[in-house]
């Protein structure tokens, strides 16, 4: 037997940063969450959801949900910004194991440096070695904090505009360290938006994967953003990220090498939006979880 579960993101309502005053209400995405037929939900950023281990727990329960995992999405790359990201770090893995969540998902965040060049491999600004040696050490910082002290899967997530943006960064990072302290989050939508085949890569590196973010990218939105050098945030307004299965992530793909492999485990979906933009969450995540059921991944528990 083969055990998939799917949670959603608070980014699915817009929630990316915790102190934006446009974020709904926590409690309003917890009601959502559970009337779209989800089991589970990521944390978020750290201080949106409240700290407060039976305010947060009662209100899960209540909806029959729990707590996925959560996303350190820090600037791993800036080293003055080091004493901040570690704080958050703490706090979230602290978080995380008191509701027995399993995962753990690291992110550079997106750098000044690199914002222009989103998508373009060969235009992107690299490191030194000694800044890769640096940026590497903090990554793993971090995720000895979380397997060794918390009992968390750290899995690395390349995310468009840091970076470990591209396969080639990715895979060096992965060679670089210890499978035990880090494994894979594995992004669809970012795998595709900076042209890598999430496929592929889950045939090559199944053993290493420990979670998944389910996410689509449009095309059409996706070349006109990658000719006009569009910001990241700014693509996501414009719905770079679609419904699963209007884009050119192939789900069913993924779902058969998934199945062929054996996994089990999270699948998160995630559909960035802007908080105030002419979107409705709600609809969308019904329609994402109904996709979902329609090539397959129609039961928590698949016959495997």
């Amino acid at each position: 037997m083969i055990s998939i579960k799917f949670g959603i993101a608070p980014c699915c309502w817009g929630v990316e940063f915790a102190d934006d005053s446009r974020n709904p209400h926590w409690t309003h995405v917890l009601d959502q969450c559970e009337s779209a037929g989800y089991t589970g939900i990521e944390l978020g950023p750290v201080g949106y959801m409240p700290s407060d281990v039976l305010i947060l727990g009662d209100a899960l329960a209540s909806r029959n949900l729990e707590i996925v995992g959560g996303v350190i999405f820090q600037p791993f790359h800036d080293p003055d910004a080091w004493s901040h990201v570690l704080d958050v770090s703490k706090r979230t893995c602290k978080i995380l194991e008191s509701h027995g969540a399993e995962n753990l998902v690291l992110i550079d965040s997106i750098s000044s440096r690199r914002v222009a060049t989103v998508g373009r491999e060969n235009e992107a600004e690299t490191m030194s070695s000694r800044e890769w040696k640096d940026f590497k050490e903090r990554i793993l910082t971090v995720a000895r904090l979380g397997t060794e002290e918390h009992g968390l899967k750290v899995g690395i997530h390349a995310h468009v505009g840091g970076y470990i943006e591209f396969e080639s960064e990715l895979e060096r990072l992965l060679a670089e360290t210890d499978p035990y302290l880090l494994k894979i989050c594995l992004d669809t939508g970012h795998s595709v938006y900076a042209g890598f085949n999430p496929v592929d890569f889950i045939r090559r590196h199944m053993s290493r994967i420990s979670y998944l973010h389910f996410k689509d990218v449009s095309p059409v939105i996706k070349a006109y953003a990658l000719a006009s050098r569009m910001n990241f945030y700014d693509a996501c307004a414009q719905g770079v990220f679609c419904h699963l299965g209007d884009g050119e992530v192939d789900f069913l793909g993924i779902y058969e090498q998934l199945i062929s492999d054996g996994y089990s485990g999270w699948c998160t979906v995630e559909q960035d939006c802007d908080p105030q933009g002419n979107t409705s969450p709600i609809e969308d995540a019904i329609y994402n979880r109904r996709f979902l059921n329609s090539i397959g991944f129609n039961q928590e528990v698949l016959d495997g």
